[in-house]
């Protein structure tokens, strides 16, 4: 079938019921709502004979909902209405959700129905995290009822009215406004984190530190009682705890409320000198590695079997975090494990150097010259790892320099339905070891093709590149038990021997050192970020500011409107099809995180 996705922002959703679509064989294009007469043009153009909209914003013209299906697949039950549909959910603890397909109308959420999930809520989730998780995977199975239902002529989807409403306060509800996400200090903790997740990724909370106007975001219960409701007591890895009325919470990130066209930080980044006093926390001696404290990163072992656990806000890893991740990864390497596991969060891996900490620093360029300097560290420090076999376990979505991040270990395991960003797309050439690690597991040709063609790949298919050797469970329990298994038959001491030695003698056999193809990048990268020789420094500012697109990428439209907005080819770029010893050109650049 030919599939128009519409959609506000090629979003994680999206990409995910992009590569899900086409790989159950559809012709599948994408257009961005830039705008009601770019709507209506570009699906002229694409003469679909199904709309699906997984993510968006905008209203849909009605001269193309009257001509042609459109549906909308909307985070919310059946009787549910709204913008703020997951807020409101998180904010007043739903016990079920879920995801509804419904037809697009003249009046936003009233159309009828074509199908509906439901799920049991997660305790006080973030928005993101329900959104990547239960609602993704609700949203993916409606859209495959959408498309086999489409496909049938006599199908006619049902009014809302004629359906039972299953969910407990599922309701037309009004955009959430700040006034009805207010807290105060002195609340329970749980109250505070429960309001402060509803709001994750945007719009955060307006509130009050350190007599500064701020929108918290990330925030995690803490262990710490007696502080008195609204005081930072302690730092610890760029968050500050804070007191509330029965405890306290780390906060994580913070946006400056002061004025327009600030950005989310590391809260110690943007209260900075306020901070003034403030102790650094030391991670409590004796505190379990499953207690909830503030920890970023994680080291345990079991049996043969070492784990690395690292878990980033939205997969940013600044020069610290990448810093404080080389000491962990040296640490759990010089232990007598014969299997050491690199495990990313379940929201993402990692999506490569932390784009809005570049931003913020007085010398942008320097800073992301630090950055890329120390997440290299830990990709050679993965490479060069032969004490142990190495499992990165990708739970998570990863883009960019934190798709190649793990390329170098012995093993990649993925969690099914994640999504990989093999590519860069920010004005930087990339770096991260990739020229060496991604021709390896997927051919110089293929490696070149996924930097060129800048398209998300799923996991399954990252399977059948190469790209990754082992795809598990969805679930992320069953995925957990999963990882397990894999990590005690790599950690057979037949087995870890066998694969160490054969890692031993790949490295030796290198005629040309693994410094070089870092050379060779960073070389290339000193032009992007101290030259900004392709627009690193907007493509950043542009990102980081969340500035809405104008056009649709050419790489995404639909094939028949694609060729006919495809610019003119620039040659290849050299080193496209390398000598055995010269490193594949990968260019471009890393979409990072906010």
């Amino acid at each position: 079938m030919r599939i128009l996705l519409l959609v506000s922002a090629f979003n994680g959703l999206s990409q995910r019921v992009w590569c899900a679509l086409r790989e159950a064989g559809h012709d599948v294009g994408v257009l961005l709502a830039t705008g009601s007469q770019d709507i209506i043009e570009g699906v002229r153009a694409a003469r679909p004979e199904l709309i699906l909209c997984p993510f968006l914003k905008e209203r849909v013209p009605a001269q193309v909902w009257q001509q042609i299906r459109t549906v909308i697949l909307h985070p919310g039950p059946l009787g549910d209405r709204g913008p703020s549909s997951l807020d409101w959910a998180i904010t007043e603890g739903a016990p079920t959700w879920g995801v509804t397909a419904l037809q697009a109308v003249e009046e936003m959420d009233a159309g009828p129905i074509w199908a509906t999930r439901t799920f049991p809520m997660p305790p006080a989730p973030r928005k993101s995290s329900l959104y990547n998780g239960p609602v993704a995977d609700a949203a993916l199975e409606c859209a495959f009822e959408v498309v086999a239902k489409a496909a049938d002529p006599a199908f006619r989807p049902t009014a809302a009215a004629e359906l039972t409403v299953e969910v407990q306060g599922a309701r037309p509800r009004p955009a959430m406004k700040q006034a009805d996400r207010a807290f105060d200090w002195s609340a329970p903790t749980d109250h505070i984190v429960r309001r402060i997740r509803a709001a994750d990724g945007a719009p955060g909370v307006r509130t009050q530190l350190a007599e500064l106007e701020v929108f918290a975001y990330d925030v995690h219960p803490g262990l710490t009682r007696g502080i008195r409701p609204g005081t930072i007591a302690a730092r610890r890895q760029g968050a500050v705890l804070v007191g509330t009325g029965d405890g306290s919470v780390w906060l994580g990130h913070l946006r400056d409320g002061s004025e327009p066209g600030r950005f989310k930080l590391p809260a110690t980044t943007l209260l900075g000198k306020r901070l003034s006093g403030v102790p650094q926390s030391p991670l409590p001696a004796g505190i379990e590695p499953e207690a909830p404290s503030y920890r970023q990163i994680r080291y345990r072992r079991t049996g043969a079997v070492g784990w690395l656990a690292f878990d980033f806000y939205n997969g940013a890893m600044s020069t610290g975090h990448c810093r404080r991740l080389l000491a962990a990864l040296r640490h759990a390497a010089a232990q007598d494990t014969r299997a050491l596991v690199l495990r990313g969060g379940t929201d993402a891996f990692s999506n490569g150097i932390h784009l809005n900490v570049i931003e913020a620093a007085t010398d942008p360029a320097g800073s992301a010259w630090a950055n890329i300097r120390a997440i290299n560290e830990v990709c050679t420090e993965l490479i060069r790892c032969t004490r142990q076999v190495v499992v990165a376990a990708y739970a998570g979505s990863a883009g960019a320099g934190g798709a190649m991040l793990g390329l170098g270990a012995d093993v990649v395991a993925a969690r099914d339905g994640v999504v990989l960003n093999p590519y860069y797309d920010m004005g930087l050439y990339g770096s991260e070891l990739h020229t060496y690690t991604l021709p390896r597991r997927v051919g110089a040709e293929t490696a070149q093709r996924l930097i060129d063609d800048k398209l998300p790949v799923s996991a399954q298919q990252a399977r059948s590149l190469g790209l990754v050797d082992e795809v598990g469970p969805r679930h992320p329990e069953a995925y957990a038990e999963w990882l397990t298994a894999l990590a005690a038959k790599c950690a057979d001491a037949r087995t870890a021997r066998k694969l160490r030695a054969d890692k031993s003698r790949r490295l030796a056999g290198e005629r040309v050192p693994l410094d070089v193809y870092e050379s060779r990048e960073l070389a290339e990268m000193s032009s992007d970020m101290f030259g900004d020789r392709s627009g690193f420094a907007a493509a950043r500012h542009a990102f980081v500011t969340k500035a809405k697109a104008t056009t649709t990428p050419a790489r995404l439209l639909p094939a028949g409107v694609k060729d006919a907005a495809r610019p003119r080819q620039i040659g290849r770029v050299r080193n496209a099809t390398p000598m055995a010893d010269t490193p594949v050109r990968v260019r471009s650049a890393i979409p990072l995180s906010a």
